[in-house]
């Protein structure tokens, strides 16, 4: 008999015997319900697969460290992971698309989320960022009626660039966004390829009880690659997991990715005299008054072991910050504060970041006991299961609470207040593109664009004209050109037609009326 080292067992550690062979009334059937290791296996193949997430549900990620360089941003922060130069702190790093399903293709033009998981000492610190600095709004109730959009219709279960553009073209925030994702940079060939961005204003508070609002900023020392949507389209027929083979490549070969983190700071005082909203989501902080100030370096050098548990189940939120990191009156991140994490705990379950990947590498102690997946240990202390006792439980620190943040004003509904230019910084960007990056960009936009109704493609370039009319007349040519080959097809379709149906009128005579298909 031989000698088995590794022995199979089912879940509750019984030996199995046989894996290959259900139990039967003879070799031919029928089962028997008696044979529970069957059973636990159908039963678990049932439940291998979890809602996948309502956006952001194509991913791709690694593990790696973040290295210090320079602690000139000490004198804002008391955030411990940047106190020492050489100072390394592990993380994980997933990139993803935001509208595609979780069979999506890699090289489809979208936003490409960017989300760090840090394990610092004091905890998780979750920065869930995207490849671009702005998004497409700035007020989080207008993000279901946005992400609807990018999903499926109701009625053709296809995607809709109808809907898309209709509210696009009636959120005339987003011009600045569209720009971004339709200009060279909305279609990387790779996640090393690209930038990341905390996207979001975050404040900084040190020892002192003083706040600063800070952005955050990764640039890729890969340098920047993309695709046309002509290359894409061939990378797509030959693979949809570029992404991946790409990342998982880069890192098994030991070519580890790399980005150089910075950070913008503004005070307080600064922010109340910028001409726009420093807390706009659809809006960047110029270099020119708020320089990068470097922090670090990412690397990845360490893939997954196993992708559905490290990957899949990573749960990022922007609720998971450190002392002397905090939040702003960014009205997209105070949203995105509760979303996040509550799509986490439908998802996954209430004890989520009990999960080896969500994990703090920190001590852990709370009051969070029961529930679906209650699977970590007690804090050993059975007396100690409410707060406050006199049990020696898990006890508050003030030395960890964050100064006070200044607010003002009166609660309402606000809408976006008059003169607020949606189009400055678009055509600031819009104007750094040289002409061949301008026509790409229109002709980006074009084959998006085409077949749309007139009247909201009418309603999308009245915003371009308010970047400049140049950019609009840019995109208005574009979709002209697009109309006239479709035109071209169509006669190339008549002819073929005519060709097939009525062969015997095809005439040597008749030939000169088809000379324009030709």
């Amino acid at each position: 008999m031989a000698d088995i080292k590794n022995r199979l067992t089912t879940t509750a550690g019984a030996p199995v015997g046989d894996n290959q062979n259900s139990i039967t009334i003879g070799p031919r059937g029928p089962l028997l319900l008696q044979d529970y290791q069957l059973i636990e296996k159908l039963a678990h193949q049932n439940r291998e697969r979890i809602p996948e997430r309502v956006v952001h549900a194509k991913g791709w990620g690694a593990f790696g460290t973040l290295t210090v360089t320079s602690t000139e941003v000490t004198q804002y922060t008391n955030a411990k992971l940047f106190n020492e130069v050489g100072k390394k702190t592990d993380l994980l790093l997933r990139f993803s698309t935001v509208a595609g399903e979780q069979g999506a293709a890699d090289a489809e033009r979208d936003v490409r989320g960017f989300s760090f998981k840090f394990y610092t000492e004091d905890g998780n610190w979750d920065l869930v960022g995207n490849n671009t600095p702005i998004f497409f709004v700035r007020d989080p109730y207008k993000f279901p009626d946005f992400i609807r959009t990018q999903k499926r219709h109701p009625r053709t279960n296809l995607r809709s660039p109808t809907a898309m553009w209709d509210f696009w073209s009636l959120s005339p925030e987003s011009v600045h966004q569209v720009t971004i994702l339709f200009s060279d940079r909305g279609l990387p060939v790779g996640p090393q390829y690209m930038n990341g961005y905390g996207s979001h204003t975050f404040s900084f508070w040190n020892d002192a009880g003083e706040r600063y609002w800070c952005k955050f900023h990764f640039k890729t020392q890969q340098g920047h690659k993309h695709y046309t949507n002509e290359e894409a389209a061939e990378v797509i027929g030959k693979s949809r997991e570029s992404y991946q083979e790409e990342l998982y490549g880069a890192i098994h070969e030991g070519r580890f990715p790399k980005w150089t983190m910075y950070v913008q700071v503004m005070t307080q005082e600064q922010a109340k005299h910028t001409s726009y909203n420093p807390f706009d989501l659809t809006k960047v902080w110029p270099h020119s008054e708020f320089p990068l100030i470097e922090v670090g370096e990412i690397e990845l050098n360490k893939n997954p072991e196993n992708y559905f548990a490290q990957v899949e189940q990573a749960a990022f939120s922007p609720s998971n910050v450190v002392k002397g990191i905090g939040f702003s009156p960014d009205k997209m991140l105070q949203g995105r504060i509760f979303s996040y994490a509550d799509a986490h705990r439908y998802r996954l379950g209430a004890h989520y970041e009990a999960l080896p990947v969500n994990q703090p590498k920190a001590p852990v102690a709370h009051y969070h006991k029961d529930g679906l997946l209650r699977f970590f240990a007690d804090n050993g202390n059975p007396d100690a299961y409410y707060e406050p006792n006199s049990f020696d439980g898990p006890a508050q620190d003030p030395s960890y609470n964050e100064p006070p943040m200044e607010v003002e004003g009166i609660a309402k509904r606000w809408e976006q207040p008059v003169g607020d230019d949606d189009f400055v910084q678009p055509r600031a960007l819009w104007t750094m593109f040289s002409d061949e990056q301008k026509g790409r960009l229109y002709h980006n936009l074009a084959a998006a664009m085409h077949g749309i109704p007139d009247f909201i493609i009418e309603r999308q370039l009245g915003h371009f004209a308010k970047v400049d009319p140049a950019y609009a007349q840019g995109v208005r040519d574009a979709l002209a050109t697009l109309d006239k080959s479709e035109e071209d097809r169509e006669t190339h379709k008549d002819v073929d037609r005519m060709a097939m149906t009525e062969p015997h009128k095809n005439t040597e005579a008749e030939a000169p009326k088809f000379e324009g298909a030709k």
